[in-house]
């Protein structure tokens, strides 16, 4: 069997590494010109997710490049502690939720699918697709083509395969934040190694947490109107956080500020495969990052999909068993993160009730076992 995988993100290299552990062959097909080695700023990856990536015996890379992140501590914008809940849960041999710059984990992630013989092919953006019913046939921007037995979709949360797929699929949905992170060296800035401190600020999000190098790794959530875009990013967030009692300002000041990304999730998506084809990771559930689960819900998707490709008679029923096996998951976690994003992009009256209401409900999630359904899931190849 050969597999076409399109997009070289996260997904599609994972997607490639599980698919070449159970004896399936597979290319990617990267519609940008070049790898993705400076893109983006960094996310967490959970402890669910680098239990997945340990059943591929991946995991270790992506250790090396990450920080140890497995406690939150909530605090209002006035400066009032609000509660703490885990980012994550500690897995029997120990591993915590990791924090780490986006490109890193796209460079350990491609790295060790080419040294396991992956091929990946760049400035190969898909334009359609034909499904034969023998076979699948990908075209390209570039009037090329590729043949294979199955395409896999992990194009994110713009996926075109998605679209060719269903027209009528739902659009992304905008979650009102737009999202900037940076990275503060030798910041000096007070805080527990290993513990994120989350700030619902007057006007907006934010988050930061200290390395044991004394670096602040730091990210904000500015509700905006999309497209509302100024020419001055840095200046629009000082200006959000320089009322709030906590160090958000004074670091943003200290960054270089990239413009800012708009962030958005999928509602329920209809049809997740028809034939040949099959979508996977953001372009099937995309959630916001406010669950923290996005990379670790595409490895798992991985594991799975791989596996139902082995033991199902055919595809057909291997993308019935991924699809019913993976759908009530994911889109729990889409509805669980879009519910933090709302309180995240709160007005001046729902800041008050939230603020008040929070140290409540941090109260119920502070047991372990309320995060279980989210964290201790494992998936097996």
């Amino acid at each position: 069997m050969k597999v076409l995988i399109t997009g070289c993100g996260i997904a599609g290299p994972v997607t490639a590494m599980a698919l070449r552990q159970v004896g399936i062959d597979s290319e990617i097909f990267e519609a940008y010109p070049q790898g993705a080695e400076n893109v983006g700023s960094f996310l967490n990856v959970a402890s669910n997710g680098l239990a997945a990536l340990s059943v591929l015996d991946a995991h270790r890379p992506v250790l090396a490049s990450a920080i140890p992140t497995p406690r939150m501590v909530m605090w209002s914008g006035t400066g009032k502690r609000l509660g703490e809940v885990a980012n994550g849960l500690r897995l029997d041999d120990g591993t915590v939720s990791h924090t780490i710059l986006r490109s890193d984990l796209y460079r350990a992630v491609r790295d060790e699918a080419v040294n396991r013989g992956v091929r990946i092919t760049y400035g190969k953006r898909l334009t359609s697709f034909e499904d034969t019913g023998s076979e699948v046939i990908a075209m390209f921007e570039d009037g090329t083509s590729a043949r294979g037995d199955l395409l896999i979709a992990a194009d994110g949360v713009h996926s075109r395969v998605r679209r060719l797929l269903d027209p009528q699929a739902p659009a992304p949905r905008y979650s009102g934040l737009y999202s900037f992170g940076g990275i503060v060296k030798n910041a000096g800035v007070p805080g527990e190694p290993g513990v994120y401190n989350m700030i619902f600020g007057k006007r907006a999000f934010f988050g930061y947490t200290v390395a044991e190098s004394g670096d602040t790794w730091w990210f904000a959530n500015l509700p905006r109107e999309l497209g509302d875009e100024p020419a001055n990013w840095k200046r629009v967030l000082v200006k959000a956080f320089e009322r709030d009692a906590n160090p958000s300002a004074d670091l943003i000041r200290r960054s270089p500020v990239d413009d800012g990304v708009p962030i958005y999730d999928l509602p329920p998506v209809p049809v997740w495969h028809r034939g040949r084809v099959v979508l996977t990771g953001d372009a099937a559930h995309a959630t916001t990052p406010s669950s923290g689960q996005g990379a670790s819900l595409a490895i798992e998707d991985a594991v799975v999909l791989a596996r139902c490709l082995r033991e199902a008679r055919d595809h057909r029923e291997a993308f019935k068993r991924f699809e019913a096996e993976r759908r009530p998951r994911v889109e729990r976690v889409v509805a669980y993160s879009k519910t933090i994003s709302n309180s995240k992009a709160a007005g001046p009256v729902a800041r008050v009730f939230r603020d008040l209401l929070m140290p409540f409900f941090l109260k119920r999630s502070a047991s372990q076992e309320s995060l279980a359904w989210m964290y201790r899931y494992q998936v097996a190849l």
